[in-house]
């Protein structure tokens, strides 16, 4: 034992001498370093010092190929050391858009994290090295396949040795708790929290959040569904919509917790809808409506979705578990029915999407977060009325707007504006639509669940998370609810957190 762990630590210590200055005699000293580790762990896989060996060795190998540019994936690459040299090959995988050599690969262990998304570091020990990878191009078929544009992705790097051949495999933690090596199983290392913060870094979405609330028209190309992992049929998803002046980073501090929950991490994949906030939600809600049928074409999902609605996601999210009755909300709206009503054809698509629609059927339970179901007093005031003017509607949107005002008649105590609603105006407790909705029940048999933030202006039902009070976000038939001392960003809160998790494991049951 003292041998072995001397031999990986003499050839750990003398890879890293020689650095990036001789890149191949470096990795050959890793090399060796991880065979030793590994044939210890062979012997006693419960030595600590073995293990972690072993996935220090692996972290730098994989760095070491990936500066030198050094190519295993297409052919085996042969390392000379003392004791005759390794001749080092990739695992194939059965997918050819998966090929290694299309990516970028990145030790977990070189990134220093931080920001204020991330604030802790959801950790598996294990065997292997938590790895990020980076797709080299943007990704083909992105859009049908509800992919992100260019792979961003954790995987456990892993080494295994026969006689002086290593094999690197590439292993998914979201998928597998444990991996093989010689004959033993062992928990599978992994980092849930670096690829996130990569993922972030990189894309920089909140850098959009302010100009998709001002000219949502010119972004219309931004709202879509995106799994921000590879769809698996036996794994429920999880969809997470946000709110106004938002983008989906603001859901990190969650997903990153959820990921390091075992029961969760084996039976939820977690998906994005992401859509130009400054939009009248009800049409935010109809894109999302034409997404759901093309993921439905695409994948035919086994398992009822789970849908977590944040601030105007939420409002959302009640539209998806809602049947308007046929055309009743569009006669509650325009006081007769579709025929009789004068609109162009393209703005009669327009409405009817926005107007007429059933609950989702692949959606079995939904999480209502900080939510202004009823509206918010704050899109009343000087400011939501300043916020209001401040969004630019898109083309079609004045067109829609110009034909509307000629054909509705406001009822006393309506929100009186002269075109199509935007995004701040749909979140008026007096707007028409606000109010009307709100007189269709939700759809029976749809568990939902309420959590809202209470910023200490008193105990509810006269608490306020600052944005929006607890008579907006309370809903009668709610199967629990939950306030929690935070601001509007309650989804971010950790007792908002601990909730939603014991709602995905009571939704396993």
């Amino acid at each position: 034992m003292i041998g072995e762990f001397a031999n990986a630590q003499r050839h750990i210590m003398s890879s890293m001498k020689v650095g990036t200055s001789r890149p191949l005699a470096a990795l050959g000293g890793y090399l060796e370093a991880a065979e030793f580790s590994s044939r210890q762990l062979a012997s006693n896989p419960g030595d600590e010092q073995a293990r972690l060996d072993y996935n220090f060795a692996t972290s730098r190998i994989i760095s070491i190929i990936q500066k030198a540019k050094f190519d295993p994936w297409n052919k085996p690459l042969h390392v000379p050391t003392d004791n005759g040299g390794f001749t080092l090959t990739n695992r194939p995988g059965p997918n050819p858009r998966h090929h290694s050599a299309l990516f970028d690969f990145t030790p977990a262990d070189e990134f220093d994290i931080g920001g204020s998304y991330i604030t802790k570091r959801s950790l598996r020990p294990g065997i292997g090295a938590p790895t990020v990878v980076v797709g080299k191009a943007r990704r083909e078929g992105a859009r049908e396949d509800f992919a992100m544009d260019r792979v961003y992705y954790g995987v456990t790097t892993v080494v295994r040795f026969k006689g002086r051949n290593c094999e690197i495999s590439f292993e998914d933690p979201l998928a597998v708790e444990t991996t093989v090596m010689n004959g033993k199983t062992y928990p599978l290392a992994a980092d849930f929290t670096v690829p996130l913060a990569v993922l972030l870094a990189s894309n920089d979405p909140r850098k959009l959040e302010i100009m998709r609330v001002l000219r949502p028209g010119n972004y219309a190309e931004t709202a879509r569904i995106t799994a921000l992992q590879p769809y698996d049929p036996n794994k429920t998803v999880v969809l997470v919509i946000h709110g106004l002046m938002d983008s989906p980073a603001t859901w990190t501090p969650m997903i990153n917790t959820l990921r390091g929950n075992v029961e969760i991490r084996r039976n939820y994949q977690f998906w994005f809808y992401s859509y130009p906030s400054g939009y009248p939600y009800p049409y935010s809600a109809s894109i999302l409506r034409d997404d759901l049928d093309a993921v439905e074409k695409r994948y035919s999902l086994r398992k009822p979705m789970v849908v977590l609605g944040h601030s105007m996601g939420g409002c959302i999210s009640r539209l998806l578990i809602t049947d308007t009755e046929g055309d009743k909300l569009w006669r509650k709206t325009f006081g007769k029915p579709p025929e009789q009503v004068k609109l162009s054809a393209e703005n009669k698509v327009l409405f009817e999407k926005a107007l007429i629609f059933k609950h989702r059927p692949e959606i079995g339970r939904v999480i209502f977060i900080a939510a202004p179901l009823k509206g918010s007093d704050l899109s009343n005031n000087w400011v939501g009325r300043l916020g209001s003017r401040l969004v630019h509607a898109p083309t079609t949107f004045l067109k829609a707007g110009a034909e509307v005002a000629q054909l509705i008649t406001f009822q006393p105590g309506d929100l009186r504006i002269k075109g199509l609603p935007n995004s701040v105006d749909t979140l008026s407790p007096t707007n028409r639509f606000v109010k009307t909705i709100n007189t269709f029940p939700i759809t029976p048999g749809v568990p939902y669940h309420t959590i809202m933030g209470d910023r200490g202006k008193g105990n509810a039902p006269k608490s306020s998370d600052g944005v929006v009070p607890y008579w907006s976000s309370h809903m009668d038939g709610a199967e629990s609810e939950l306030v929690v001392p935070s601001g509007h960003s309650a989804h971010q809160n950790p007792q908002a957190i601990d909730e939603v998790a014991r709602i995905l494991e009571l939704n396993l049951r």
